[in-house]
């Protein structure tokens, strides 16, 4: 039984008793809020899904995806999650799931199905669930995590964007209200706003909103910039009963990033960039979440030194979250189930689904189309660097264009790599499953069910232990 709803106090989230608990687990990125990098396909989710449907047909079409949503998260999923001593899990969703654009503010119901199978069989198994809003109408950041098309946050310029927003928390806080095992709203995924001031506005209509319907409930609220800095936030946006979430990567634990070898220096650089992520909120003593971090992981069929590669990750991730158990922080790894990029859990390579989409994973790679986990590659080299080194050229003033934290690579690749030559892929992705009866899409959905997926256990193995150690300290 949950010992009430989870509540704010002071620096620490705690339960109706006013013991502090302490939430560690992953998110569970790719389900309702689908990703390229996890479950394989190119591009956008909403242009995966235009194509997939016209290949399909509308019957097969919904038939697919709703058995992959069964299959992506079920009961034994939670019940091994439990295992490792997790106790919460962070839930992305697309707000696709609830509105369609063309039909505004009408609750879709068929939304709920397996949110609410997920938040119970969560509860079954004593883990509390974070609601996370992924996707916001008109996209809140130019990411592809943000299912945005346009490369352009266009969320902050348009109030219809916004009211929608409200409105759908709204519908949401009603229908979880008094729940539990629901440890909170994260209202906003990684918001970006250019001008710094419309998120801290919108944060507090937002929450006026919510709490005139669930007073209850935590408020997750993550910084601007991709969760990375909060600009003009201050002693006077202190929200009550809210936690303020930093999203904590190092690019060492990524392809193209420094490789990790445990120096002191290497220490001291996640060290300071965990304390200059999160010094408002130990400046003005609220509570601090860190709602996502974690490597990507080598994969042995393309990387001779996979084992040694992945063993210095899990040293990174070892250090990181030594640094977390320092602070006594609530954290959410990135991520648990994928087709074997970064997950706790993954897809086998032999499995139908891997290898019927084998040709588009290897297209994604060798073009680098994700932006998570790339690989170097001198072809793409060839063409982009150029284009690079004549814009640094004619406009140095180009990389201050939001997010300033981008280079001109980072703007110039998401818009030719992972946007435009993407997407290009999508229809090509959506025609490997042609002519597949409801039995054959049945059997590439459960590809992803726990039972045929493998478990990347040096990752858990930490996650465990220091899941273990902060709940006996």
């Amino acid at each position: 039984m949950a010992n009430g709803i989870l509540k704010v106090k002071g620096t620490e989230v705690v339960d109706k008793d006013g013991k502090p608990v302490i939430l560690r687990g992953a998110g569970l990125g790719g389900w309702m809020n689908m990703e390229n990098f996890i479950t394989g396909f190119p591009g956008h989710e909403t242009h995966m899904r235009e194509c997939m449907l016209e290949v399909l047909g509308e019957e097969k079409y919904e038939y697919f995806f709703d058995r992959l949503l069964y299959w992506f998260f079920t009961e034994e999923d939670a019940k091994f999650y439990k295992s490792l001593g997790l106790n919460s899990i962070r839930v992305p969703f697309n707000y696709r799931h609830f509105e369609d654009d063309m039909n505004p503010k009408v609750l879709k119901q068929s939304g709920f199905k397996h949110l609410d199978r997920v938040v119970d069989v969560c509860a079954k198994e004593g883990i509390y669930t974070i609601l996370d809003m992924h996707v916001l109408p008109g996209g809140q950041s130019p990411g592809w995590h943000a299912d945005n098309r346009t490369n352009h946050p266009l969320f902050w310029e348009h109030k219809d964007f916004q009211d929608r927003t409200v409105w759908l928390w709204e519908e949401l806080a009603k229908h979880y209200k008094g729940n539990p095992w629901i440890a909170g709203y994260n209202l906003i995924n990684e918001p970006a706003d250019p001008k710094h001031t419309r998120l801290i506005a919108f944060y507090e209509r937002l929450e006026k909103a919510v709490r005139a319907i669930d007073p209850e409930h935590i408020l997750w609220l993550d910084g601007n910039t991709f969760a990375a800095e909060w600009r003009g936030f201050n002693e006077n946006t202190i929200l009550p009963n809210t936690v303020y979430s930093l999203h904590d990567y190092s690019f060492m634990g990524f392809p193209t990033g420094d490789r990790y070898k445990g120096t002191e220096e290497q220490k001291d650089r996640l060290r300071s960039q965990f304390l200059r992520k999160s010094e408002f909120q130990r400046k003005h003593n609220t509570a601090i979440w860190n709602g996502e971090f974690g490597p990507v992981y080598a994969d042995p069929k393309h990387d001779e030194d996979a084992e040694a590669i992945n063993q210095e990750r899990y040293n990174l991730l070892g250090e990181q979250l030594r640094i977390y158990d320092e602070h006594k922080i609530p954290w959410a790894i990135w991520l648990y189930k994928d087709v074997g990029l970064q997950g706790m859990v993954h897809t086998n390579p032999d499995s139908p689904y891997n290898k019927l989409i084998a040709p588009i994973l290897e297209k994604k790679k060798k073009y680098q189309l994700d932006s998570w986990g790339k690989y170097p590659s001198k072809e793409v080299a060839a063409v982009i660097d150029p284009v690079i080194e004549f814009i640094d050229k004619i406009n140095p003033r180009a990389t201050d264009i939001y997010p300033s934290t981008w280079d001109t690579r980072k703007h110039v690749e998401r818009v030719v790599l992972q946007m435009y030559l993407a997407d290009s892929f999508a229809q090509e992705y959506a025609e490997l499953f042609k002519d597949k009866s409801k039995e054959d899409l049945e059997e590439l959905a459960k590809s992803f069910s726990l039972e045929q997926c493998l478990k990347r256990d040096g990752l858990n193995k930490i996650m465990s232990d220091h899941a273990a150690l902060v709940q006996s300290s």
